[in-house]
């Protein structure tokens, strides 16, 4: 399987061929150097380096680049799945190669993409929790292993504002653990600070964000909403609706961007989805609702889509809704601009 399939055919790989698990408890001295964010190689995607996230589709005509009048902090979602003998370790190295390739030619290219007309792209490599620490029964462990993640993205962020954000507005972008890490960054950083004047809006997707999540930081209700945050979590309809129901947990449409309870969206509505080929989007691929603290969309509509059968659709959050995103990003950041 390419590296490159992340929309949908890595998801099978990333929930069912984890074979190489952590081994022993949680154990401070085998965690791996802690990355310095003053080079260049510490970072997945910057403004100074050429990385997957400037890419554009072939075939997305009117699609820009930002002008750099606003910053994207991208914080991308788990890579180390246990698919090779480098994921053996509760924290992954920043330096490992293969690891970051993946991280590059998946995450980076398929997600942080979405946000390149917005605004510069800065996305940090940072000690991500293995994958098994969200099933383990050594929670003690998996523990550790998050907080080291977390400080490594506290870190980032922090070098980013002091070095480079020079004053600038900002979207907060993320998905799976990253999505984990950036409420905790979002509520110890930016919530009721002086910091939170700058954010255009938070899209912590892939991952349950109470509605009262933050002190002063409210969902966003309309799509022009600016200093709000998003989070959705998309499951096959069928099956989503016989889930318990997620109560007080956000759940935005990204074809409308309504939260109330049965908003619903028709796959009219969605502009395009990247499913197999970041070169290939899927007009009208899924539909959208919110159903309790969930995204339901029926099953996508692709080439090969009969032999899809997974009913969790979380590693195709952002994906199945590619161009509607990157479109409401764009809105919300010229909202910001003018003063709205």
């Amino acid at each position: 399987m390419k590296v490159a399939c992340l929309a949908l055919g890595v998801g099978v790989c990333l929930c069912s061929c984890v074979s190489y698990k952590p081994s022993g408890s949680f154990d401070v001295s085998r965690v791996p150097r802690e990355p310095g964010y003053s080079g260049l190689s510490a970072w997945a995607a910057h403004p100074q380096l050429k990385d997957p996230s400037d890419s554009l589709p072939a075939h997305g005509n009117g699609l820009l680049l930002s002008n750099g009048d606003m910053d994207v902090f991208f914080i991308h979602p788990t890579t180390l799945t246990g698919s090779s003998r480098d994921h053996r370790t509760w924290n992954g190295a920043t330096d490992t190669r293969s690891l970051n390739e993946k991280t590059d030619y998946s995450t980076i290219l398929f997600q942080a993409s979405i946000f390149n007309g917005a605004g510069r792209v800065y996305a940090p490599r940072y000690r991500q929790a293995h994958l098994s620490s969200y099933f383990t029964r050594d929670s003690a462990s998996a523990s550790q292993a998050f907080d080291v993640a977390y400080r490594d993205v506290m870190a980032a962020f922090s070098y980013y504002l002091e070095h480079w954000n020079q004053g600038k507005p900002f979207i907060l972008a993320a998905h799976s653990q990253g999505a984990q890490h950036g409420v905790r960054l979002l509520a110890e950083l930016i919530d009721g600070k002086p910091l939170q004047q700058q954010l255009v809006a938070a899209y912590l997707v892939g991952w349950p964000v109470p509605k009262n999540a933050f002190r002063e930081i409210p969902p966003c209700i309309l799509p022009e909403d600016t200093g709000c945050f998003c989070s959705w979590r998309t499951w096959e309809s069928r099956s989503g609706r016989r889930k318990p129901p997620s109560q007080g947990i956000l759940c935005t449409n990204p074809l409308n961007w309504r939260i109330d309870e049965g908003a619903y969206a028709p796959d009219t509505l969605n502009k395009g989805g990247i499913l197999r080929s970041f070169q290939e989007f899927v007009p009208q691929v899924t539909d959208a609702e919110v159903l309790t603290g969930l995204l339901l969309a029926r099953k996508p509509r692709f080439k090969g889509s009969f032999f899809f059968r997974r009913k969790n659709y979380h590693i195709g959050d952002f994906n199945l809704y590619y161009l509607n995103v990157r479109e409401n990003a764009v809105l919300r950041a010229q909202m910001h601009l003018n003063g709205r």
